[in-house]
């Protein structure tokens, strides 16, 4: 059993039993040994704002890094809330012994068809799992390590890692056990470099809270520098090898930034494929555009012929970053470019996913973004 930092009765529970399918061997993976055998990954501070999605700073083998599982059931599909939901019961049932390695990939390829569409190198991704499935590296995937896979594909997060694994600003995946899985540690775990307990958070007023964002935000050329990583991050998400994803909640607390001050990506379970959510968004019934949203940031419209939700998201990832942007880049701005970058922003968040010529503007206020913000940055010693 891995050891925790901040033991509680709660928590124990749902760890014996991922070490209990260890040691049966209905799951495995790199982290399986160190979690229930050598007891080598330790759980700290626990970063969760929800029970039923656990995440901690963890040290595993000493290296720091933050530990992700999901702790509870979740029994039906929220909108507001999950859009991944599975029972603990039937959490492992895939694939079943006797399963050939062609079988589950072809397995993996039809969950792939139905998340991310129809796609030509659909085919590239699945020989890519099948390569982060082989935990033990042994040119093999076990049944056990197949289980886990599975279970980890059903998750947005762990899938778009394994797809943006090489960008920079995407936190490296170190390793998994059963749908637990350890991903690199960030230093600051919100833009604002100041983050509480959620229990804390309950009490405290937005507008006190946003006074105390702005307190702890580093100098201004260390906010453009993680400025520009998020629009980067934007652009690899925005069309990308294997679709278009969608970031539904792009609040402060789902970013963070090291030591360098790059931007690192902490929370991603909110980015959405596309294809995924159009999916489960449309026909649903609807009163008001208020009854079409995901998570806080995709919006669609209701038809209010059928009183059911479009598919189409109305506003851009860009335009939802450029918001989130707005304040943290104008507050401190340099005054030779304060009214320049102002303008920018608000052309930004003004972008329309219908308009006419989106992509290009899209790629015109994105590029226009960042060159305005590295040319004032370049020659300090924060870039």
């Amino acid at each position: 059993m891995a050891r925790s930092l901040c033991p509680g009765a709660w928590l124990r529970k749902p760890y014996y039993l991922q070490c209990d399918k260890y040691k049966t061997g209905v799951i495995d993976g790199p982290a399986c040994n160190s979690l229930c055998v050598t007891e080598t990954l330790y759980f700290g501070k626990c970063l969760s704002t929800k029970p039923n999605n656990q995440m901690y700073l963890g040290i595993w083998d000493n290296l720091p890094g933050v530990v992700k599982c999901q702790m509870e059931q979740t029994l039906h599909l929220d909108f507001g809330t999950e859009l991944e939901p599975r029972k603990e019961i039937v959490l492992f049932d895939k694939p079943t012994r006797g399963t050939t390695v062609q079988k589950f990939k072809e397995m993996v390829y039809s969950l792939f068809k139905a998340k991310l569409g129809d796609q030509g190198n659909l085919s590239e991704l699945v020989n890519l799992i099948l390569t982060v499935a082989d935990g033990d590296k042994d040119g093999q995937v076990s049944l056990g390590e197949a289980k886990s896979a599975w279970a980890l594909l059903q998750l947005n997060e762990f899938l778009l890692m394994v797809i943006l694994q090489d960008k920079e600003h995407t936190p490296k995946l170190m390793g998994f056990c059963g749908d637990l899985y350890v991903m690199e540690s960030v230093e600051y775990t919100s833009l604002y470099g100041i983050s509480l307990p959620w229990v804390i958070e309950l009490f405290i007023p937005s507008g006190f809270r946003r006074s105390m964002d702005q307190l702890f935000t580093p100098s201004w050329p260390r906010k453009a520098k993680i400025a520009i990583g998020l629009l980067e991050f934007v652009e690899d998400v925005f069309h990308g090898p294997y679709g278009n994803f969608l970031m539904c909640d792009t609040s402060a607390k789902n970013l963070g930034y090291n030591d360098k001050y790059d931007l690192k990506m902490v929370d991603m379970r909110k980015i959405v494929p596309e294809t995924n959510l159009k999916e489960l968004i449309k026909d649903r019934h609807c009163e008001s555009d208020l009854d079409c949203v995901y998570g806080t940031d995709c919006r669609t419209s209701c038809d209010q012929s059928t009183m059911k939700c479009t598919s189409e998201v109305i506003q851009p990832n860009l335009a939802k970053a450029c918001q989130l942007l707005k304040d943290y880049l104008l507050r401190g701005a340099p005054s030779e470019i304060r009214e320049e970058l102002e303008k920018q922003l608000y052309s930004c968040i003004a972008l329309k996913v219908t308009a006419n010529q989106m992509e290009m503007e899209h790629s015109l206020i994105l590029n226009n973004l960042k060159t305005l913000l590295w040319k004032k940055i370049s020659y300090t010693n924060d870039s």
